[in-house]
């Protein structure tokens, strides 16, 4: 009989725990929850204060047998699961599973995976903290509940097949009042008007210095008259003030502000920081990656006083206990760190090395002085006006934290105006020669969108979600198509520069391309729809403060405070008698429909609306003789924007453009988009070409390209085994046959394969076990024509 048995939920964190046990320890993984809710059926038995029915999957039964064979032959079963509220519930359901008792049952946590933190773990075991297995049940719960009974909502009311989520929804509508925000936006200009004096340097030379008026002129006439002020003004220094700065470092990585980071240093998205995190974790080089902490152990900081003092001098050190803002940090007792710090560098994938760095230089950086600058403001006042000029230098006297680390800011907290350099020698009194004086024409910009780092600090700031909670809320609303992630062209704008240069006034105009954004989330017309639907039926599952005060009651269940049964029917009461009247309301139009106006042909009524395929131009209304007519959005239309001259140019699809070949080609519209038609083959249209005005030979082009592409797929085929054929593939040349690929040996010449060649190689491969089981590649799939008119 084996004395000890450790359960873990990941083979990698197995494996490290592995290396820091002695024989008397055997170490398995449960490979995340052995158990859940039933993934099809409602789960939750109301009737029995929402008693959870769960169940364990067919794919894990296997597993379960063998860590039950496993428990029954320990003298002690050590349940080793991370230590937020998810770690705390898959030790619990092992414990119930696995039908393990106390005696024979001890609970550990660590923050780190080294061999002092397991050893005392070890040394320090606890029973299941049920309080914190309970707070991880009523989130599960609640969100079923939520999932469950908005859904069908939705499938009626929207559109077939949507979900909704109690956390995702409200990303959503923060993204979609963002969106409409800057749709309604209106920009203003003004004028900045900037100088540049002639100053002599320590040598004598003269150099350039710039020096911006603290106020903008509404208007041109402003501006002009400034500008004619400027002409035979006097230009002196009437004030030279410097004061010294200090600036302080950041505080070490929690869960949200290293996603931000990583997304803004490393352009990582959420999902993959948390992925590579991960990866870290369990291989013992970080601490826990999900925590809303900041604090540092001992330990952690003695370790950067030593490496800080070794790498840089003692100058440099300087401890600091950052205290936890966020409300109910809950999740952990330490903040996200190298578990050396030591270690700079380690070895790694190149993903996991630049993820380490930045966490190490954060951590190093919390922990050392701060930075001293000494910044001067001259004041170029002249003897034609109150207005004066304004320059700024700024000098480091001592670099600090930031000989290691600065930190990257969002768009809504930058300042796009150059940074302060070092000024010339300079006197008060001194005249000044003026090169010239510039007025330029600037515009008030619209709020940035959401990015995804920027989207976790505005739910952080709202206290929605918790540290565990970002990653799959921002891959959910993307996967469900509510936002999607993509590009806005900028728009190019005319602007109006003066400028004075020995003595004249000149006029300008100048063009410049403003509003391109890149990677930014995006609401869908499917997302503002059921955004508005259930913010119009259930105003409290989208209000901001509703969802923040859930979050706190799961943490005061955390807690012990409040129990969690109490807390869902508080809930249910309310939420439940909503879902049943808004199931029965009736409705004349479609959540979401748009009337555009009338069709001129026809007289038919022209209307948008969330079809089954997404947005579609519908002509006429459903139950008259003739049946409605229907034409898919394009990629850059919406509901909310599009003309009813836009909606219906889209019925004049299909065009047929010619002949190819002696075969028609048509444009039409489905549900990619446009898309060219000939020769038995479809192209989706690039972006770039309009689908009213493609012509036959730009559409023949395409469908050349196409058969060129296909026909170099196609390497060899044989009459007498036509379920075989040698295919060339994204990564090279390979065998199909009956459903699987198999992959051709370097060296060999795909088209001097006999058949028996590759029933050969095949035969090989399948006593090996390395087929592959083919996939049909995106660029096969077909569009689905939309029927405009006939």
């Amino acid at each position: 009989m084996q004395k000890n048995l450790v359960i873990v939920e990941s083979p990698a964190k197995a494996k490290t725990i592995e290396k820091f046990l002695g024989k008397d320890f055997k170490v398995l993984s449960s490979y995340g929850h052995i158990r859940d809710l039933k993934k099809k059926a409602f789960s939750i038995d109301l009737a029995h204060d929402f008693k959870p029915e769960y169940e364990i999957p067919a794919d894990k039964r296997a597993l379960v047998s063998q860590l039950k064979e496993e428990a029954a032959k320990a003298d002690t079963v050590w349940l080793a699961s991370d230590e937020d509220r998810e770690g705390e519930a898959i030790a619990w359901h092992l414990y119930e599973v696995l039908k393990l008792t106390p005696e024979h049952t001890k609970r550990i946590v660590f923050h780190e995976i080294t061999k002092n933190a397991i050893l005392n773990a070890i040394e320090h075991p606890r029973s299941i903290d049920l309080n914190l297995v309970d707070a991880q049940q009523a989130r599960r719960v609640l969100d079923r509940i939520v999932g469950f009974e908005l859904s069908p909502v939705l499938w009626r009311k929207v559109k077939p097949a949507l979900s909704a989520g109690r956390v995702q929804s409200v990303a959503v509508r923060l993204i979609v009042e963002r969106e409409r925000e800057i749709n309604a936006f209106k920009t203003e200009a003004a004028y900045r008007v900037t100088a540049v004096f002639l100053v002599p340097d320590a040598d004598g030379k003269p150099v350039e210095m710039k020096a911006e008026l603290p106020r903008r002129f509404k208007d041109k006439a402003e501006a002009k008259a400034f500008l004619e002020h400027c002409r035979s003004a006097v230009f002196t220094i009437s004030d030279i003030t410097t004061r010294p700065l200090r600036k302080g470092p950041s505080a070490p990585f929690t869960t949200s502000t290293l996603q931000q980071e990583a997304a803004r240093k490393l352009g990582f998205t959420v999902a993959q920081t948390m992925m590579v995190a991960q990866r870290l974790y369990e291989s013992g080089m970080i601490t826990y990656m999900r925590t809303d902490s900041v604090n540092l152990s001992t330990f952690a900081l003695n370790g950067c006083r030593e490496t800080i003092t070794r790498l840089m001098g003692e100058r440099y050190v300087c401890t600091r206990h950052f205290a936890t803002k966020t409300k109910g940090a809950q999740e952990a007792h330490e903040a996200i760190r190298p578990t050396n710090m030591q270690n700079p560098k380690i070895e790694g994938t190149h993903q996991e090395k630049r993820l380490y760095e930045l966490i190490w230089k954060r951590t190093i950086a919390s922990q050392m002085a701060d930075a001293e600058l000494e910044k001067t403001t001259v004041t170029i006042s002249t003897d034609q006006g109150s207005d004066a000029f304004t320059a700024t230098g700024e000098v480091v006297k001592f670099d600090g934290f930031l000989r290691v680390y600065r930190d990257s800011l969002d768009e809504e907290q930058e300042n796009h105006e150059n940074e302060a350099g070092l000024l010339p020698p300079l006197e008060k009194g001194q005249q000044l020669t003026c090169s010239n004086v510039t007025a330029t024409e600037r515009f008030s910009q619209h709020p940035p969108r959401y990015t995804e780092a920027s989207l976790v600090r505005k739910l952080e700031e709202l206290g929605i979600g918790r540290p565990s909670t970002y990653a799959p809320t921002i891959s959910t609303i993307q996967q469900r198509e509510y936002v999607v992630k993509g590009d806005k062209p900028g728009e190019e704008r005319p602007y109006n520069v003066l400028c004075l240069k020995d003595g004249n006034i000149t006029d300008t105009m100048s063009t410049e391309v403003v509003g391109a954004e890149k990677s930014k989330l995006l609401p869908t017309d499917t997302g503002l729809v059921v955004n508005d639907f259930l913010t119009e039926y259930f105003p409290d599952i989208l209000d901001y403060n509703f969802t923040a005060t859930v979050e706190k009651q799961f943490d005061e269940i955390a807690e012990g405070d409040k129990k969690w049964t109490g807390v869902l029917h508080t809930f249910y009461d309310k939420f439940h008698p909503s879902v049943e009247s808004t199931l029965a309301a009736k409705s004349v139009h479609k959540a979401g429909e748009r009337v555009l106006g009338t069709d001129p042909k026809s007289g038919k009524q022209v209307s948008v609306k969330i079809g089954r395929f997404g947005p579609v131009v519908q002509i006429g209304i459903a139950g008259e003789t003739e049946k409605p007519r229907f034409a898919q959005l394009g990629r850059d239309q919406s509901i909310e924007t599009i003309t009813l001259d836009e909606a219906l140019n889209l019925f004049k699809l299909p065009r047929t453009l010619g002949d190819y070949d002696g075969q028609p080609v048509t444009v039409g519209s489905g549900r990619f988009g446009p898309y060219v038609h000939g020769r038995g083959i479809y192209v989706t249209l690039p972006k770039e070409m309009d689908p009213m005005s493609i012509t036959l030979e730009e559409a023949t082009e395409l469908l050349k390209n196409k058969l060129e592409e296909e026909a170099k797929r196609h390497i060899k085929q044989f009459a007498e085994e036509p379920e075989l054929e040698i295919m060339n593939g994204r990564y090279g040349p390979y065998i199909a046959y009956k459903g699987n690929n198999y992959k051709i040996p370097a060296g060999i010449e795909p088209a001097d394969l006999s058949l028996a060649s590759c029933m050969e190689l095949i035969k090989l491969q399948e006593e090996k076990g390395s087929t592959r089981k083919k996939r049909t590649p995106k660029a096969q799939k077909k569009e689905k024509p939309v029927k405009a008119s006939k």
